[in-house]
């Protein structure tokens, strides 16, 4: 394999200029089970689990490789096998919070240059998951593009674009049906020759289709949708970094049953800038957007101009938002503590 075919390019390789001088080489990430590793790199695919000291030093799940990772390697060819020493900096990620109460980092996926937002066109349809969906592919640095699936199963698609027109702006939108074989070619032009697209979106959206179409085969088995609620079964259950043969690259994900937010501010504003600009309207500038008079958020929904969904949409993420910003900074104190614990029993042993 050569590199660039994987997303190689200049700011990588000045990052591993330090490593390449000890004799390392560097691969990239295809496959994550239980901190083992799949790797891609120019001596094929390399079975691979990090080195004693980089488990050591890793202060959280979040430092540890992710797939899309480009991670320094001792390989070991004539074994199938190799070690990772080091994570190159990321240029992107797209993280959540990991299911349950535990506050978490989760990277789905690494340095991606662009992400479909796949949501289907039948009863699983969800503008308020679209919003969720938005903020976090904004948040990773990636460039995000809808794509609403199984058009064939809906009656109504103008009205559902129009929709999602509402809520995603500026966001490129395609409507696509696999199986009649529609609106799938302006797809392609994200899947240049070292460009990485992950696939998001809950299951059932048609994302292991889309990978298929793509590919040319049927590597991703494709199962059906439940009936009454149009719920996916989870047909990937597993992230995994695929290569096409024009040379772009697919990061396939499992649908995710829950999608939190992990660290949004920015991308909120983005999102939701319509509430924003209102926000700066109001008559008080410390306006709960209540019984304030003057409210311009309130007379919004009074008119019918933003939609009593969307503002109670934007409050949820809101407090989600200032809930991850106090844990953070618990979680910065305990990561000190756990890493000076370390150096302390490590110069005991000593």
């Amino acid at each position: 394999m050569k590199l660039e075919q994987l997303g190689w390019n200049e700011d990588f390789a000045q990052e591993f200029k330090q490593y390449e001088i000890e004799g390392f080489s560097v691969g990239r990430i295809a496959l994550e089970h239980k901190r083992m590793y799949r790797v891609f790199c120019e001596e094929g695919e390399l079975l691979a689990e990090v080195s004693g000291k980089f488990r050591f030093g890793a202060a959280g799940r979040e430092e540890y490789p992710s797939v899309g990772d480009w991670v320094v390697i001792a390989a070991r060819p004539e074994e199938g096998k190799a070690t990772i020493h080091a994570v190159l900096p990321r240029f992107s990620k797209f993280s959540r919070k990991i299911a349950g109460r535990t506050t978490e980092e989760q990277i789905v996926a690494a340095n991606v240059n662009t992400v479909f937002l796949v949501n289907a066109l039948n009863n699983d349809f969800n503008l308020r998951r679209i919003e969720r969906y938005l903020i976090m592919a904004w948040e990773s640095g990636a460039t995000p593009i809808i794509v609403l699936s199984k058009a064939d199963l809906c009656e109504d698609v103008e009205t559902k674009l129009a929709d999602v027109e509402s809520v995603a702006f500026g966001v490129p939108t395609y409507v696509v049906s696999s199986i009649e074989n529609k609106g799938l070619e302006p797809l392609h032009q994200y899947l240049q020759p070292g460009q990485t697209v992950a696939l998001l979106g809950s299951s059932g959206a048609g994302k292991s289709t889309l990978t298929n179409y793509f590919i040319g085969n049927e590597k991703q088995i494709v199962q059906e949708v439940r009936e009454g609620d149009d719920r996916g079964k989870h047909t990937t259950t597993h992230r995994e970094l695929v290569m096409i043969p024009n040379g772009g690259l697919i990061i396939d994900t499992p649908g995710m049953r829950e999608l939190q937010l992990w660290e949004s501010d920015d991308a909120s504003e983005q999102v939701f800038h319509d509430i924003h600009e209102l926000e700066e309207q109001c008559l008080f500038s410390d306006c709960k957007h209540q019984s304030e008079p003057g409210c311009a958020v309130k007379n919004a929904i009074a008119e019918g101009t933003l939609s009593q969904g969307r503002y109670d949409s934007f409050l949820k993420l809101q407090k989600e938002l200032a809930y991850l910003e106090r844990k953070a900074d618990i979680r910065a104190q305990l990561a000190e503590k756990e890493k000076w614990k370390k150096i302390s029993m490590f110069a005991k042993k000593r």
